[in-house]
């Protein structure tokens, strides 16, 4: 979700380094780089602008901060590997990392966060806990089951108030890729409509306020050689979630999430990526939010177009590394929804792209970029930190 818009901007977020000649430069390549800030400026952080394309929710900004905390030792031995090799010290995981941000858009979108994972026993035992606050102004579409085309379908606004917090403990088996765990999940919201029919049917079956509260299992299972920016390996993970009012919940239903991604190493050069997602809700109740049902999250496609009780997403890109800083890619998803009430009907949608990528610190193998994406309907930018998928 964030950003390599503007060097210069990374460049003014500490006046100690302006001073220093070389302290945005790699000492192995000469490069742009904030691997060296990221790791010995006395915050330990990297300073991220955030520009805000979504087309969900119109254009926006804000600022994100990363936290890398390593121990003197951990930082001496990750600049040496980075010595070693061009691609040393990306494949060495943080032990524990921390962010915080906040940003806004256009049409009065907001959030504020706080995340923090830390890990103990080399990686054995995984904590992650995010929290915080937004504002989401976001439409949501119908068919009416069917009786509009896809491409006119029956549009309204929603704004949606939220307190969250989420957290989830993980334990590997043995000495192998696979994680267990738990996750926990809580939100307080309340949601309106500007249209007063819609919001007089919100208001009669949602109330004022609505309390979710979940629990549920996870498992995860990754070989990728780095999480920021993998070239091979691939990781599995799933979550079934129960939300019921024995824990809280003011309403009673189930989620089942799976999702996947493979990155193959075609040549030194070209790296081919996929990915695929299924979620579905097992309603338990009749009134839920129009948010809480799955959507089609494709670069190229706004959040909350296309929704259903299930809804799976397929994605391919191929990577070209110009060298080991630069990296531009083609992008092709097709996702589809399928719903269980008869009134509901059936929605699918292609979406794809082109995009690059900047090394901008290589200690730790972190990218940013942008991506371009259309989906037919609609065209998007997007200002990423990764991979992309």
């Amino acid at each position: 979700m964030t950003k390599n818009i503007s060097l210069c901007l990374l460049l003014m977020a500490s006046s100690q380094a302006v001073a220093e000649s070389s302290y945005f430069f790699d000492e192995k390549d000469g490069q742009f780089d904030l691997g060296y800030h990221l790791a010995e400026n006395a915050y330990g952080f990297l300073p991220v602008p955030v520009l805000i394309t979504e087309p969900a929710v119109g254009a926006g900004g804000g600022v994100v901060g990363l936290f890398l905390h390593e121990t003197d030792e951990e930082k001496e031995l990750r600049r040496q590997k980075a010595l070693e090799s061009i691609d040393g010290g990306a494949q060495l995981m943080p032990a524990a990392m921390t962010l915080v941000g906040a940003g806004g858009t256009a049409n009065g979108t907001w959030f504020a966060l706080a995340g923090h994972r830390h890990s103990w026993l080399k990686d054995s035992i995984r904590y992650t806990a995010v929290g915080g606050a937004a504002n989401g102004n976001l439409d949501i579409y119908t068919r009416l089951g069917g009786l509009l085309p896809p491409e006119h379908p029956l549009q309204f606004d929603t704004s949606t108030e939220a307190l969250f917090a989420m957290q989830k403990v993980q334990f590997r088996v043995t000495d192998t890729p696979l994680l267990l765990g738990i996750k926990q999940l809580w939100a307080e919201s309340s949601i309106s409509s500007s249209n007063p029919l819609v919001d007089w049917i919100l208001q009669n079956t949602l109330g004022d306020k609505t309390t979710t509260s979940g629990l549920g299992f996870i498992a995860e299972y990754d070989t990728r050689d780095n999480i920021f920016f993998p070239k091979k390996g691939y990781t599995v993970s799933a979550e079934y979630m129960v939300y019921d009012e024995a824990i809280g919940s003011d309403n009673n239903y189930q989620t089942l999430g799976a999702s996947g991604e493979v990155y193959i190493p075609l040549t030194k050069h070209w790296t081919f990526a996929f990915a695929g997602s299924y979620d579905q809700l097992y309603a338990g109740d009749s009134h839920l939010s129009p948010t809480t049902k799955p959507y089609v999250d494709l670069r190229g496609v706004s959040a909350y177009r296309y929704q259903g009780d299930q809804v799976a997403t397929v994605q391919s890109q191929l990577m070209y590394h110009i060298d080991h800083r630069w990296t531009v890619s083609a992008f092709y998803g097709y996702g589809v929804t399928t719903s269980d009430a008869i009134e509901e009907s059936d929605d699918s949608v292609n979406a794809y792209g082109v995009g690059f990528r900047y090394q901008l610190a290589r200690r730790y193998g972190i990218h940013m970029g942008v991506d371009l994406a259309t989906s037919g309907e609609e065209n998007a930018i997007y200002f990423k930190l990764g991979a992309g998928f």
